[in-house]
């Protein structure tokens, strides 16, 4: 029976924190929606589910009750350890969502926020977020298009969204260990506040901070990027020690990794550019205008893409070993914003009909080459992933390890069964991540 369960706003961050435990030896599922997971079979067999909510865009009223629903579903599966997972970059309105998980879980819950990761440098110290040395709302994250941050001090941003108390521990307390730590919990705790934040620098702030709930044996809803969720797993003996979860085999060769880069960030841009730098790694542009009026036109530019890719994969004795799809790395970048206001459409539609293009190639590609000449899927974005395994019919993956942090393995479930997927946010990795991707998938698919 899964004792860990958690909800996050989209499936990257499900995946996130899914493979921070997998890498601890629990056998971990993570789910599209609550639906899925609560008609999913073998779920007896897992050691923590996850499940996302979609819910990091929607208005407050609307986030909270998907959250209450996917808090429920893991709740009748039996969970007792909850968990909150929110973004790194406190995208989304984390204070509302996490008051919906208190309802669930009970009065005496509290929600002790732990929003550090220093897996990937991002920490919080005097209570607020710092992002590879740079102040939150100084970094690309502060004008992002459908939900920018603007406040860097955390207390404060919880504070305008949830309707508890919010209290704070400082890193003077927490860089004294868990007895001053747990000291410190108690006295917030004293005051009034149900919601506490609490500072982190590196991963042992993050254990000492698990130590101190677990030695005052409240009912804690964890609400973090993952560290401490996963910290708290271990503190309490459920999982091991983690480590990397590597195949053994070596990569397979005469197969093609599909790339859907729904991304459009600078980042995402850069690592492609790399990427195709290589001869090996071919790149299909497709022209996002016809998806997002999403008529006839779109079915022809899809069907294009599609025949591009199955021209490459023709050749037996050398096929390419990636094929990027990308509609946003050349040209102008259009403002998807003023796209939806032409269109009379609703926030995000445009975004959404693009990804789902994405989908409608990737499926086209995999229906005529057949999955055996596919090493397996990788996907910029965590919007694009959603969409892209939506198309394939895919509810669920079972996550296995990270390329880095925030990079994550997984096996599809259900449609195209164990076929690896690699989703990447936009924003994360260095220049030659993608290139690292790539052979990582070289190698999943080996995996016996």
């Amino acid at each position: 029976m899964p004792l860990i369960g958690a909800v996050a706003d989209d499936l990257t961050g499900a995946t996130t924190t899914g493979v921070l435990l997998a890498r601890s030896k629990a056998r971990t599922a993570v789910f599209f929606n609550e639906k899925a997971a609560l008609k999913a079979e073998g779920v007896s067999d897992l050691d923590a589910i996850l499940i996302s909510s979609n819910s990091r865009p929607l208005p407050p009223n609307a986030a909270q009750e998907y959250v209450k629903d996917a808090s429920m579903a893991l709740k009748n599966m039996g969970v007792k350890y909850f968990s909150k997972r929110i973004d790194t970059t406190l995208r989304g309105g984390i204070g509302f969502e996490v008051d919906a998980m208190l309802d669930v879980v009970g009065d005496d819950s509290v929600a002790v926020v732990v929003p550090a990761m220093p897996q990937s440098r991002r920490i919080v110290v005097g209570g607020y977020s710092v992002i590879d040395n740079v102040a939150l709302i100084r970094t690309p994250v502060a004008q992002d298009v459908r939900t920018p941050v603007k406040e860097n001090y955390v207390p404060k941003l919880l504070g305008a969204q949830t309707k508890h108390k919010v209290g704070t521990v400082f890193l003077s307390d927490v860089l004294n260990g868990a007895d001053a730590i747990k000291t410190a919990l108690k006295s917030q705790r004293d005051s009034g506040a149900r919601v506490i934040v609490v500072d982190a620098i590196s991963i042992d702030d993050v254990e000492e901070i698990a130590k101190a709930c677990v030695a005052l044996e409240w009912n804690v809803v964890a609400v973090d990027p993952g560290p401490f969720t996963a910290k708290l797993a271990y503190v309490r003996g459920l999982i091991k020690a983690e480590s990397p979860n590597v195949p053994a085999e070596p990569p397979v060769e005469g197969k093609t990794v599909l790339i859907a880069a729904g991304s459009a960030t600078s980042v995402t841009k850069k690592q492609m550019e790399i990427l195709c730098t290589d001869e090996r790694n071919i790149r299909i542009s497709v022209d996002p205008i016809p998806l997002i009026d999403n008529d006839i036109s779109a079915r022809e530019e899809e069907n294009k893409a599609i025949e591009a890719a199955c021209l490459k994969l023709q050749n037996d004795e050398d096929p390419p070993r990636a094929i990027l799809f990308e509609t946003a790395l050349h040209g102008t970048l259009l403002n998807l914003d003023e796209e939806d206001s032409k269109r009379n459409y609703s926030g995000g539609t445009c975004a959404d009909l693009i990804n789902i293009g994405l989908g409608h190639i990737i499926q086209g590609v995999l229906k005529r080459v057949g999955r055996d000449k596919i090493a397996g899927l990788y996907t910029t974005g965590g919007d694009t992933m959603v969409n892209v395994c939506t198309v394939l019919g895919v509810e669920c993956l079972e996550v296995m390890d990270y390329v880095i942090p925030q990079t994550d393995v997984g096996r599809l479930i259900g449609a195209y069964d164990g076929l690896p997927i690699v989703g990447k946010g936009g924003l994360t990795g260095t220049n030659t991540t993608a290139m690292e991707i790539v052979e990582r998938i070289m190698l999943e698919a080996a995996r016996k």
